[in-house]
């Protein structure tokens, strides 16, 4: 990493608050409505210059500010207005949280656009940049076509909330993410503004907010197949409405990254690049697993051409660019990954070729046990110690495989989304399908490639559920996530089929019984892959990031626990996995603030009981200003679990003020089990 100080400009900063129309609020704006509060990082010049703006509800003065602060300075220091900016009831901003997919949030991101335009220190060209929630929020706002936004780059986002989000996946409640995802935002959206920046209203507005609080998952699990709520949040309902450049970037460690397939794909390949490396659910310019790129760099060329007008040959680019991996021993962390860069003009690339291979045997019967998917890895990894799939030799051994050898000479080399097509029978209304494709090597080792799932009742569309024709047989077709990867000669490639995945398939009563597959009429079919005209001389700059905040993670006497721990006990047949995410730890800042987060959370099933899946998390979140004489708590507690009639939530959110409770309030709901 190299670390600049010398830019082409000096840079200021400065907070502010963004008037939105309409409404009343705490922190008003100068027009009566809420205000939005805005870190800007300007380059010290008379002349206008493009702004950028990155859109979250993460907490710009603490949580995202280390991240902030390694690249918005950089952008200013070449020439760029760089705005942070916190939605709407996060944060110092004013107003209440509201739902992730709402209308107004998305409103108030035009707005935010259209006064960047507005100012004269800006040319009245805007950019957009940002990773998960930022950059599919990115997207969203350029579906809305406000005029002054001119292109957009999106990392490790999606376009489709309902089926590539941490919500449902192949039509499944994503028990582990769904959970864990709805009980951090309840509690984000339960933490105080920060009176440093919010000044005295801090606490009215505090109070206000925690009145106005519900948690996610009731609005989540309300919506178990692809409806109206789910299709208003995704772009991938109408590409045609972005009108913006969009340069899409994923990581094939990162659950989201089929989002840059079908961008490519789908928007006009004159304002559209899409770039897919190794990475896991962080900017590339981090990049683990490596190799880490000059993300920034990279970006600075794409808003030079569409912010400023500049012919730099960014557009001259392959369509997509495209890590190719090697085949590698299992690990849940990888420093640095070996393979290729390729490039594709067209995507679908005519170098792409669908192959299909014939699965052999005789029919066999697939009753995964329950707790089949322990060594799944984390559904959103960050490049942690523990956060990708080991060794699958375990989970195989639950699952019915099929292999295919490589033979000696050349590798088998994939880029694209492998699909199955499985001839099954069900003796009950309801199951799921998990298909992992595993790079087997000569000494057994199995790593995971890649997988997809399918819940069999939505096996003739996201939209609908439909029961599975008890005892019959039925042909079933699904991809797999998108994949760049070389099989090395010698080495096979398996198919594994599980007919559970817990934590991250929710499973349903009866589910346990399994399914029939005949192999006579399924298919594994493989994008493969031959050297393409593009392939060569795609290199990319060293990382380059600003100086660092200069935040201190102080140490601890506790002893750090582990980060995924499974527990099995013997006598009941249950498992459980505990699960530490790495969430900020205790920290200072430079601006004297004290944060302090601790999270739990953890997952339990018995073998053969689909309803004994439970998922719980714990979390606590201190803030303290010692010169204020100023310190919050906020405590939350999560739990879901399923019966016969449906799911079963528990909430519970206690904030603290001084050491004394100012608020405290319970959720108990049930939500009928439709789909999912």
């Amino acid at each position: 990493m190299i670390i600049r100080t010398d830019f082409p400009y000096r840079t200021t900063r400065e907070d502010v608050r963004i008037p939105m129309p309409g409404g009343t609020s705490q922190a008003e704006g100068s027009g009566g409505g809420v205000g939005l509060y805005a870190r800007i990082w300007r380059p010290v010049t008379d002349e206008p210059v493009p702004a950028l703006l990155e859109y979250l509800p993460y907490r710009l003065t603490d949580w995202t500010a280390p991240r902030d602060r390694q690249r918005h300075p950089w952008y200013a220091g070449h020439g760029y207005a760089s705005v942070r900016v916190d939605v709407r009831g996060h944060g110092c901003s004013g107003g209440v949280p509201g739902d992730e997919h709402d209308a107004r949030r998305l409103a108030d991101g035009v707005a935010v656009v259209e006064w960047l335009a507005e100012q004269p220190w800006c040319t009245g060209a805007v950019g957009m940049f940002g990773i998960g929630r930022g950059g599919s929020d990115g997207l969203r706002i350029a579906a809305l076509a406000p005029r002054a936004l001119k292109a957009v780059v999106t990392v490790c986002s999606t376009d489709d909330h309902y089926d590539n989000d941490v919500h449902y996946l192949g039509g499944s409640v994503l028990a582990v993410d769904m959970h864990a995802w709805a009980a951090t935002m309840l509690a984000f959206a339960a933490r105080p503004p920060d009176p440093l920046y919010a000044g005295d209203g801090w606490r009215e507005q505090w109070l206000t907010r925690l009145e106005a609080l519900e948690p996610l998952i009731h609005t989540w699990l309300a919506h178990q197949t692809r409806d109206a709520y789910w299709k208003q949040g995704s772009v991938r309902e109408g590409y045609a409405d972005i009108h913006a450049a969009v340069l899409a970037v994923g990581g094939w460690h990162d659950p989201y990254r089929d989002t840059v397939l079908r961008l490519v794909e789908h928007l006009p390949q004159a304002r559209v690049r899409g770039l897919i490396g190794p990475w896991s659910h962080q900017y590339p310019d981090h990049g683990l697993p490596g190799p880490a790129i000059g993300f920034l760099q990279e970006t600075l060329r794409w808003w030079d051409h569409w912010l400023r007008g500049e012919d730099n040959g960014v557009m001259d680019e392959p369509l997509l660019r495209a890590w190719i991996g090697e085949s590698h021993p299992p690990a849940t962390v990888y420093e640095r990954m070996e393979g290729r860069w390729v490039g594709d003009a067209a995507w679908p690339s005519p170098s792409v070729v669908p192959v299909s291979y014939g699965l052999q045997g005789a029919p066999v019967e697939v009753a995964s046990p329950q707790h089949t998917g322990l060594d799944a890895g984390r559904f959103l990894p960050f490049g942690d110690d523990a956060d990708l799939p080991p060794d699958q030799r375990e989970e195989d051994a639950k699952s019915a495989c099929f292999e295919f050898p490589v033979a000696p000479g050349e590798p088998v080399e994939i880029l694209g989304r492998p699909r199955v097509t499985l001839r099954l029978r069900m003796d009950v209304p309801y199951g799921q399908v998990i298909a992992r494709l595993c790079d087997v090597a000569p000494d057994g080792a199995s790593t995971l490639v890649t997988r997809g799932a399918l819940n069999l009742s939505a096996r003739g569309g996201r939209e609908r559920a439909a029961p599975w024709p008890v005892g019959s047989h039925e042909e079933v077709t699904f991809e797999l996530n998108g994949i760049g990867h070389a099989f090395a000669p010698g080495h096979r490639i398996r198919l594994a089929l599980s007919s559970a995945y817990w934590p991250w398939i929710w499973p349903r009563a009866g589910s346990e019984a399994g399914w029939t597959l005949d192999p006579a009429g399924s298919t594994l079919e493989l994008p493969l892959r031959t050297a393409g005209p593009l392939d060569g001389g795609i290199v990319f700059e060293a990382p380059e990031q600003a100086e660092p905040l200069g935040v201190v993670y102080p140490a601890t006497l506790d002893e750090p626990r582990p980060e995924r721990v499974v527990v099995r006990d013997v006598a009941r047949g249950s498992w459980r996995l505990e699960v530490a995410p790495r969430y900020g730890g205790t920290r200072v800042y430079p601006d004297g603030l004290e944060c302090g987060e601790d999270v739990e959370e953890d997952y339990g099933i018995r073998s053969a009981d689909a309803l004994s899946a439970r998922a719980r998390s714990r979390r606590r979140i201190r803030l303290h200003r010692p010169d204020l004489g100023w310190e919050v708590t906020v405590e939350t507690r999560s739990e879901v679990s399923c019966d016969e009639g449906g799911f079963l939530t528990s909430n519970e959110v206690v904030c603290r003020e001084g050491g004394e409770a100012v608020f405290h309030r319970t959720w108990e709901r049930r939500l009928p089990r439709t789909a999912g």
